[in-house]
Order: C-alpha cells, then structure tokens, then sequence
C-alpha cells in the first residue's frame, strides 16, 4: 500500500476516511528537521551549507513512516500547498533518503489539495509531482536569512543591551512599527475645537438633528470654532433666528460587498468581530481546515474556483431568493504586494453548510467557521442599495446653516447577511430622517456646543498591525501570526484592551537596531527582500546569490558594531531618545538636571529589565524614571534608618514601588524587600509604615491544637493569616499587624470548612486513627462530605455504608485504600519516587531553549 505523509494526525484521520484501505496514513508532526542552536548551523564559507538536525521529538515520527516504506515501495508527500508545505516534502525525502528507507526503486511523488475534501484529494492523487525545488530554495534562502540575522544580531545585543533578548529579520521591522506609533502618540500635541449641535422638529413635531455647518456667511472649517467663546456666538446666533428647510437633496447610492478572505483579512476581522489574537485565530482556522470544512488558511489570493462560486450563488439563491444573486460572478483581484504562490481565498468546503447544520463544539472553531461562511456568501451576493438624504436648514439672511445626513437603506442586499467589522469607528450620520419638505419650519428644541480634542493616532491592535505589515509588503500569511505572538513573548511588547503597547525594553532595541543596523528595519529594504525572496520561488532567482549580497555587508556592520563599549552605545540612544527623555521644563532649567539632587546629569542606563533614566551621582543619588515618557520627579526616598543602622528607602521597580533595607552586597545579594500593598499610597509611606513592611510575616503564636506558628503576612493575593499549608485570606492589610490568636485560629477554620471537609483533613481531628500503612504514611478516618473515609497519603477511600468508623480495623483500611488506590493507579505512581531527581537537568534544557529563541525561525 503506498504510503502518505501529512503534516498532523487530525488530517491523516480525515484523507484517511476518503482514501479507504488501500493506503497508509501517517502524520509527520509539522517539521522533522531544523537547523541546531549553534554556532556554524549555516556556514557562509561554504557557499551557506546548512546542517540539519532530526528533532527529538521527530524521530519516532520519522521511523513509522521509514517502518512503513519496507512493506511498500511507494511514497506519496501530501503535505500543505505553500512553501512551508513543499519544505516538509523536501525534509522527509532527504531524511528518509539518509536512512535508506528511500531506495532507488523507490517511487516518490508530491501531492496539493487546496481542501481537505473527498473531491479535492481524489483529485490531487491523479496529478501527482515531484517536489518543487524553486519553493524549497525560497524556504531554505528565508530560513538561513533568519538564522544568520538571529543568531549573529541576537548576541550583540545581549552585549550591548542588557535585558534585550533577540533581534528578527521581520520580528524588528514590526516592533518598530509599535515603538514609532507610540512615539507618534507621545509627541502629539492635542489642539482645541468647538461644534455647534441643534437638535430640530418639523410641523409634524418629529425631532432630528443637525450640525453647523455655515457661520456669518462663511463655510466653517474644523478649527474656525476654536474656543467656548467662538462656540457660544455661533449658538446665540442659531438661537435669535428662524430656520427653514433651504433644500431636501435625496441621492442613491451604492455599497458592494467585500472580497472573500484571505490570511490577513481573516485575522482582522477575528480581532475586530471577537478580540481573537492571530495565533488564536489561526489555530481554530488549522482545526477547520484539517476536519475538512474550509480551505486553506494561509494564502495571499482572494480568487475563488468556478465551481465554487457556482455553489456560493446556488446557495444565496435557496437560502434568501433569486433577487441577492447579481447577474453575473462577482470577480476580485489581488491587490496585495508580492502576493504569494497562488492559492485559492479562504472559503466553506460546502456553501450549504452554516456553523449550525456543523454542530461545532470548539467555540472559536463555530464562531471562524461562521464568520467565513458569511463572508463567504456575502462576497457574491447583490450590493445594497441606499438613499443619503442631505438637508440644509438656513436663517432667512444666510447667517447660519445647519445641516443633517441620514440614509435609508432600499435593498439590503449581502448586508442581510455580513457586514465587515471596522478598525477605529468614525462617527457618520447615518441616521434616519422624519419627512422633510423644503421651505418647512424648523423648530429649535435645543442647540448646545460641543467641545473636540485631536486625537492621536491610535495604538495598533493585532489587526491593524496586520493590516500595515502587509501595506508595507513585510511577512507572509504564514509568518503573521508567529511574528506578533514572538515580540510578546520577548517582552517587547505588552497588550492591553487589545492594543499593543512597546515596554521600555522594546523601545531601546528598536533605537539601538535604527541607529546601528539601521538598513536591515527599513521597511522598504525588508519588502524588497521579500520580493526577492519570491522571485526564487518563482525560479527567477539563484537563493545563494541572495545569500551572498545580503551576508556582505550584514557581516560587516555586525563586525562594526562589536568593536563598540557599552557606554559608547548608551551615549548614542541617550541622544537619540534626548527628546522623549528631557522635554523643556516649565521654569527654564536644563531638562537634564537631576531634579533630586540637583547636581547630577540625567542620563540613559540599561538593565535586565528593560532602559531607565538615572543620575550620574549614583550611588550617593538614586534617583531614577522610566524611559516611557513619564516625567515623575519622585524618584527613590531615603526614609530614615532601622535600629542596626540600615538605610530604609522607597524606590520604584518594573512592578510598582517597594521599600528596601540596605543595599546588595556579596554577602546579602537580595536585601529585604517589600511592595506597598493595595490602597497604600507612595506619597503616604514614612519610616515606620516601612518597617512594619519589612517586619513581615509577623508570628501570631502557635496553633492551639498542635502548637505549630501562625503567621500574618501580604502575599500575591493580599493578606493573610498561615498555618502550616492552610492559608486564609484577610480583607484589609491592616489586619495583618493586629490580627490575635482567637481571630487568627477562627479565620483558618472557616477556610478549612469552606475547602469541605475532605479537603480540610489536614486540619481537622480523624475520627479514628489507624497506625501507618505498610509502604508508610498514616491511615486515619475522616468524617466526610459524603460520609465517613479512609484517608492515606492522598488516597481517600469511602467506608461501605454498613461500616462504623469505630469498627474499621487496621487491616479493612490497607485493603480499602489499596482498592482505591490501585483504580487511580496511585500505588504504582507513588513507588518510584528516584524520578524527582531527574528533574535538575530542566535547566540546562531552558537555557538551550533560549539560545535557540534567537537563531529560530523569527521572521
């Protein structure tokens, strides 16, 4: 039986249904080999040789598939149709090869299906070919530009940076994006501006509204109303005059609907419609696509078969009637920069099925699904047809005019089914309008105006962010999502209500990459490379040549750069960041000034944790800010001193403000430290607020049932009271300094009920106490939730219900936990307890991992 390889288990089980019998099915897991985390991975000097390493994990993946070849000469590649999917091809033969599972007799041929249907794959296997190399070299030329930008960028910046974990080819090119929003954002200067606002009846006492819109003869521009003032003539004026309706104006118009969906638009529309991330949208979109129910999810194109737009309109017309079928296909272009190997756009497998007729479980899976089954049908259905209505409503002396929009919609057409969702809503008047006639009075109900701010431009979200890397023609569908999700995880950037904010450790790679590296963040330069990188694929272009002119001179500002001291770096950011870091003060004086100690000069410093500002009199001056544009002159406070003569001071950390006792030395390398509790205010600590901070945890007194301590103290979820593993919440943080022992013991006791009884063993009295168990470890009788029980490490075994706690013997409770225990398969796990120990190597395990962060595939 020849036998065929694809990417993942879930798409072997569904090829597997439509191919029967007759053939082998096997998954590979996704990629089998990668380049190893090492120096010399792919080697420059030898015209970019790559060395390939079959990954641990890969390697029983590969031999099912090599074990599978000895029983049939015939190996059919089935991977998905992009460049990643033609490079897993391309490892599997050259894996297999290596093993000689491939022998000469070996008959190898690659198959694309565009969806995972009975159809399409039927289809695939009766036009089969071999690998296409253009595409690998295209894979292989991206995959050393990574590796050779990662792994040699990567550690001049752990030198020259602290805190800064790696640079991408493409991963940059999008923080910088973030980090020159947010500098646009913090240089906006909002400006002022007034509008006037009425709110109108006709005869018919129906109200609507209007805006200004002409003042003392003249056409208002947006800033002509400039301030309260200026705002409150303009109403004075509306107000001392009658007003009629000068004309009534009734315009048809059109809206068509959009192109069906392609990777990008998808992962917009998701984050707009349900706030999905693009890694979680491309997840649910792997799911669909692999059960067969949609096609390909990563692709450029937005062109849809004929027979399947054929089927889309077959379905508008059965579901909503002949007249939401235009005349003819509705047919879209690409309007993208280099688009990709053509593919189809991202479609229903069956436009007869709606989320609903699929019953799918997976929420995310059921809402994607819908959103482009919708989209879908949309893309080829009728326009709407609307009516904008505009009236003018004019003083009799042309003094002033208002005027008020509104829309009727005559035919809905594919809006009865999709609306595309919008980034940053504009306010449009839309509304609907009473009857209007010309030459009607229009009474004044209420005019009122309104005060306006310029806004910024706004933070990207996911979407948007999206959304300009392929404007700029940066990335790949494939790459989108990784590359969002991989400056988040670095560090670089957070995400708050869906925007994406740069932290400060972010901001200094992106300055230190504009001024040293400064060629390889354009975006210009990273486009280019892109367009080159699909002329390979095309076959138009040799990948090593490609290679060879970017290794040039990357080598050599890399080699450059090395040659540079810390302090010479930090002096160029400091000025390259001067204006964001010291903006004018107030009263006149050099922005640069320590404004704690007034002597010293402020100046730009790294650490692990990200860029900060900090005085040039450190240590005698401590002062220091953050780098994010916050101008807080409070800097650290020296509060006074303990009883040993160790200086207590407030300082400001990545987490919000704490006290400290002392400094860190060798001796004491994490002196003691606390963070103000909520509701405890920076501007409100003094000496003695500090030390019963530092004096935490506080003993209570022992435990009046086995005397154990009881401690009070502020952790991660705030105050609390401990003994032993049983910890009680307190509500206010006060309580932590005068909580005694009556309140103490009765908190841990509602705690230990609210948990139920069974999980309050620990503390509570066994009914009957049974002596140790032979493998060690007391047996007890509990009183539980559910009845009596045999507790034995954490085995709990309920006594049959014609068993009194005082008649269960020694021996009844071995066989009854022994019972339990054995259903659970807790015996066995309990006996080998040498496998903790195994656990110290994990570290060195995360380490590797974090070398091979910055020679990954970080596009």
């Amino acid at each position: 039986m020849p036998v065929v390889v694809v990417e993942s288990p879930a798409k072997a089980k569904t090829i597997n249904k439509y191919l029967g019998k007759d053939y082998v099915v096997l998954a590979s897991y996704g990629h089998v080999r990668d380049l190893p985390a090492k120096n010399g991975s792919v080697d420059p000097d030898d015209q970019f040789a790559m060395t390939w390493e079959v990954g641990a994990d890969s390697r029983k993946h590969v031999k099912a598939i090599a074990d599978a070849l000895k029983d049939d000469d015939s190996l059919i590649l089935a991977t998905d149709p992009d460049r990643e999917g033609e490079a897993i091809s391309w490892h599997l033969q050259e894996t297999l090869t290596k093993r000689r599972a491939i022998k000469k007799s070996t008959e190898v041929k690659r198959v694309v299906f565009n969806a995972i249907t009975k159809t399409a794959v039927t289809e695939a296997m009766k036009n089969p070919r071999d690998v296409d190399q253009p595409l690998v070299d295209a894979y292989l030329a991206r995959r050393a530009l990574d590796y050779l930008v990662g792994f040699n960028l990567s550690p001049v910046l752990w030198r020259k940076l602290p805190g800064a974990r790696s640079a991408g080819r493409v991963q940059s090119v999008c923080l910088r994006l973030i980090v020159e929003r947010e500098m646009e954002i913090e240089a906006f200067q909002a400006r002022e501006y007034w509008t006037v606002k009425a709110l109108l009846a006709n005869a018919r006492n129906q109200e609507f509204e209007a805006r200004l819109t002409e003042y003392a003869g003249k056409k208002l521009d947006k800033f002509d109303l400039a301030d309260q003032t200026a705002a409150e003539l303009a109403v004075q004026a509306i107000n001392s005059r009658d007003l009629t309706i000068r004309s009534v104006e009734a315009k048809p118009a059109s809206r068509n609907p959009s192109a069906p969906f392609m990777t990008s638009t998808l992962q917009q529309e998701a984050s707009r419609k349900f706030g999905m991330g693009a890694r979680q949208c491309m997840n649910a979109a792997q799911r669909l696509y692999e059960a067969g129910h949609i096609t390909y999810m990563r692709t450029d194109g937005i062109d849809m078969a004929p027979e399947a737009v054929t089927a889309a309109r077959e379905a508008i017309k059965d579901r909503y009637g002949a007249e939401y079928v235009p005349s003819s296909p509705r047919i879209y272009k690409n309007k993208a920069k280099n688009a990709q190997e053509a593919h189809e756009c991202i479609r229903p497998t069956d436009m007869t099925k709606d989320a609903a007729a699929l019953k799918l479980k997976e929420q995310d899976q059921a809402r994607l699904y819908d959103l482009i089954w919708k989209r879908t049908l949309a893309c080829q259905m009728e326009g709407a047809r609307l009516e904008r209505t505009v009236v003018d409503i004019a003083s009799a002396d042309g003094q002033v005019v208002l005027r008020a929009n509104g829309q009727v919609v005559l035919f809905d057409g594919f809006l009865k089914v999709y609306e595309e969702g919008r980034d940053d809503v504009v306010d449009e008047d839309d509304k609907r309008l009473p009857h209007l006639t010309e030459g009607e009075k229009a009474d004044k109900r209420e005019v009122a105006p309104e005060q306006h701010f310029t806004q910024p431009p706004p933070r990207y979200t996911e979407a948007t962010l999206v959304k300009r890397m392929e404007e700029l023609g940066i990335g790949r569908p494939s790459t989108y999502a990784s590359i969002v999700t991989t400056i988040q995880e670095r560090e670089y950037v957070t995400k708050d209500k869906n925007r994406l904010i740069p932290e400060d450790k972010g901001r200094i790679v992106t300055i230190f990459l504009l001024n040293f590296f400064k060629r390889y963040v354009e975006y210009d330069f990273t486009a280019a490379l892109e367009g080159e990188l699909d002329d390979v694929s095309a076959g138009d272009r040799d990948y090593k040549d490609l290679l060879a002119r970017f290794w040039k001179d990357f080598h050599a500002a890399i080699e450059e750069t090395s040659e540079l001291r810390i302090a010479e770096v930090l002096d160029v950011l400091d000025d390259a960041l001067a204006p964001q870091l010291y903006p004018p003060r107030e009263d006149g004086s050099d922005p640069r000034t320590c404004p704690q100690c007034g002597a010293g000069q402020l100046h730009l410093k790294t650490s692990r944790t990200g860029g900060f500002v900090g005085c040039s009199n450190y240590p005698e001056c401590r002062y220091t800010r953050p780098i994010n544009g916050d101008t807080d002159d409070s800097g650290d406070q020296i509060l006074g001193e303990d009883e040993d003569g160790n200086e207590i001071s407030l300082r400001s950390g990545r987490f919000g403000p704490y006290v400290q006792r002392g400094e860190a030395t060798a001796e004491q390398p994490k002196p003691d430290r606390s963070s103000l509790p909520r509701g405890w205010s920076k501007d409100e600590m003094d000496l003695d607020k500090a030390l019963l901070l530092l004096s935490l945890p506080r003993e209570v007194g022992p435990h009046p049932e086995d005397g154990e301590m009881i401690e009070a103290g502020i952790g991660r979820y705030g105050p609390f009271v401990k003994h032993g593993k049983l910890y009680a919440n307190l509500k206010e943080v006060d309580d932590v300094f005068t909580i005694g022992m009556n309140r103490a013991v009765e908190e841990l006791a509602k705690k230990a009920e609210s948990r139920g009884r069974r999980g309050a063993a620990s503390t509570a009295k066994p009914l009957k106490e049974l002596g140790d168990h032979p493998d060690g470890g007391a047996m007890n009788v509990y009183d539980g939730r559910y009845g009596p029980y045999v507790k034995w490490e954490k085995v709990n075994a309920t006594l049959p219900k014609d068993v009194e706690p005082a008649d269960v013997t020694a021996e009844m409770a071995i066989e009854l936990v022994n019972a339990k225990a054995s259903k659970k398969g807790t015996k066995k796990k309990a006996a080998p307890k040498k496998a903790a120990a195994k656990k110290a190597p994990a570290k060195k395990t995360a380490a590797k991992k974090t070398t091979k962060k910055a020679a990954d595939s970080e596009e």
